[in-house]
């Protein structure tokens, strides 16, 4: 009883210096904490993740609600929203599965580049043919404006990314030991891009690194495209059952022309000779074609 009026009595303080009091609702639970003057929605899900951890499902998709005294009930989170007083939230799930259109623009998309490394080249499957093509994608990502964000692998021991692979002008090239993309440097590269929803992701392997990458992303509501002729592992079965898995998550399954030519999705656009010239040559149709 002491703990609770303790944790009341900090939820009555509007306010403490630069940081306000937040009631944090997910299902039957609530707990009052604080956050920051001028939180946004990425520190909210951080803030929500860290009191209910394990109990929300990173699988689906949820919405953030604030309590609106006009309406007298929960109404979603306005674009831009940001903390400057006291205020109820709640993180409620999408109640139906919404099946992802797979639309494609420049403004709203980023590139992940997953683990390419030099000491992958012997032991992955058809490794030439997806470096030619994550070279396209990268091409592509350069004319297009679109942010590259670029993962290696425990790189003391397994090297670092691929010489073929350019990744002039990428966003951010970090290492890792986690399986998964979704770090906090990638998560705090993502609140620097407000208008990303959908994330095109390649490399190796599918299994593993991409997969667990993608689920990951879609838990926090992006759109995932897995590039399927730029990803592969070390065994052709793990990579088959992999994209089925993830195909029957919403994630979509595509191909370097398809993500390209979505991009620029009109003959007129200022750069489309220029995406025509990277794709007039097909892409390698390797051993993966038929293990898709």
């Amino acid at each position: 009883m002491t703990r609770l009026r303790f944790m009341m009595a900090d939820w009555h303080t509007s306010s403490c210096g630069d940081h306000v009091s937040v009631l944090f609702s997910f299902s039957d639970l609530s707990r009052p904490s604080s956050v920051p003057v001028a939180s946004g929605h990425e520190v909210l899900i951080q803030k929500f993740r860290a009191l209910y951890g394990r109990q929300i499902d990173i699988q689906r998709k949820f919405v953030i609600q604030v309590f609106s005294e006009d309406w007298g009930q929960y109404v979603d989170l306005p674009k831009g929203f940001a903390i400057s007083e006291r205020c109820r939230l709640r993180l409620t799930p999408l109640q139906t599965d919404m099946t992802p259109l797979g639309n494609l623009s420049a403004s709203t998309t980023v590139f992940f580049c997953c683990d390419m490394q030099e000491r992958f080249r012997p032991a992955i499957k058809y490794f030439g043919d997806i470096i030619s093509v994550g070279q396209r994608l990268l091409q592509g990502a350069r004319i297009l404006g679109i942010p590259v964000l670029v993962s290696e692998q425990y790189p003391k021991g397994l090297g670092s990314t691929v010489q073929e692979l350019d990744l002039t002008g990428t966003k951010l090239v970090f290492p890792k030991t986690k399986f998964s993309m979704v770090l906090p440097e990638v998560e705090a590269a993502l609140a620097e891009l407000p208008a990303v929803r959908s994330v095109v992701l390649f490399g190796v392997e599918t299994h593993v690194c991409i997969q667990q990458t993608a689920l990951d992303l879609i838990g926090r509501g992006f759109d995932v495209h897995i590039v399927a002729d730029a990803t592969s592992s070390r065994s052709m079965m793990d990579r088959m059952f992999a994209l089925e898995r993830l195909a029957r998550t919403g994630i979509i399954i595509t191909t370097s022309e398809s993500v390209l030519l979505q991009l620029v999705n009109d003959k007129e656009h200022p750069k489309f000779k220029e995406i025509q010239n990277i794709i007039k040559v097909s892409a390698p149709e390797s051993g993966l074609l038929s293990k898709v």
